[in-house]
């Protein structure tokens, strides 16, 4: 009790705690989540609880008859203090977030140079002054986007620092921790060796959902075996590609290359060919069509962003982000 209740001070969570088996039933359904004592696990396993998510048998060095109690309660998991009270903490840290991850959102370019950065900046841009976005960048070759958006002296941890983690990171904890101005934060690296470490990745988006309204990934064309990944783990995917026949055919055989149909579409950027033909020779539809904006390259050398001002781009990222919501 003293270590649990020492704990959520820690994470400013406020604790209720019932010192009777009976007490707790009237808590059970509504609480962020439910930490059982080890020593009462019997007891409350016995009045048969609804099962629910986020229920953990706490104790100190619990003995191994306490995890039949902990099947019976249908707990996630036993806590043993305090050699995991890291974990817990980083538990307690996520109470009160979202009670459903965010939507992910990925962004590739057909071919090179389609605008796909750019896209995936203001797609952020403009959700973050509604709620909290994140922007992570996944391409090792680019220039980062931090400082696309004038976000690169901002102090916050970086690609290298989340690897070296070790244990459970919040939500919380990444979304203070990530380069932040306002409710936009990124996610990039800080040195110029760069590699994208697949299996950080994979334990840093599903936490990065569960605390952001909004993640945009800005998905690099080439390593094959993590762009397919990652984009299967976007709720949408749009594929960014200038209406050309080689523009075209690269984008195809992208598209053909990631075997994703649903949920996916186009974003044409002007060209010789029409959207019919688009939609024709990459078999995805075409969701919004962003013409040349004046003055793109100059607001980006400012620190401004893409999404300086209004124009065909902010019109098409408003339109994604409203007709997906």
């Amino acid at each position: 009790h003293d270590a649990v209740v020492a704990l959520c001070a820690a994470a400013g969570v406020g604790a209720q705690a019932c010192a009777e088996p009976g007490l707790v039933l009237a808590a059970w359904p509504d609480a962020d989540l439910v930490l059982v004592g080890a020593d009462l696990a019997d007891e409350v396993a016995a009045l048969a609880p609804a099962r629910r998510p986020h229920v953990h048998v706490v104790g100190l060095a619990p003995a191994d008859a306490v995890f039949r109690s902990a099947v019976a309660l249908g707990a996630a998991s036993v806590i043993d203090l305090p050699e995991a009270s890291g974990w817990l903490a980083d538990a307690l840290a996520d109470v009160g977030e979202r009670a459903s991850p965010g939507r992910v959102v990925g962004v590739v370019g057909g071919t090179g140079g389609a605008g796909a950065t750019t896209l995936a900046c203001a797609l952020a841009q403009w959700h973050a002054v509604r709620a909290p976005t994140l922007l992570v960048d996944t391409d090792p070759l680019g220039a980062g986007l931090d400082r696309l958006l004038g976000m690169e002296d901002l102090a916050g941890v970086r690609w290298e620092g989340l690897v070296e983690t070790a244990g459970r990171l919040g939500a919380r904890a990444l979304r203070e921790s990530v380069p932040r101005r306002d409710d936009l934060g990124v996610l990039t690296w800080a040195a110029l060796r760069r590699r994208l470490d697949l299996p950080a990745a994979r334990r840093i988006l599903p936490v990065a959902a569960r605390g952001h309204d909004l993640v945009v990934l800005d998905l690099a064309r080439q390593g094959a075996p993590a762009l397919a990944e990652l984009a299967d783990r976007c709720d949408d995917l749009l594929v960014v590609t200038p209406a050309t026949v080689p523009g075209l055919a690269a984008t195809a055989r992208l598209v053909a290359d990631l075997g994703r149909d649903a949920r996916a579409g186009l974003v044409v950027r002007p060209g010789g060919l029409g959207d019919a033909d688009a939609e024709r020779l990459t078999g995805l539809p075409v969701v919004a069509v962003v013409g040349d904006q004046r003055g793109l390259a100059a607001s980006v050398d400012r620190g401004l962003g893409p999404l300086a001002g209004r124009g065909p781009l902010a019109r098409a990222v408003r339109d994604l982000l409203t007709d997906a919501a």
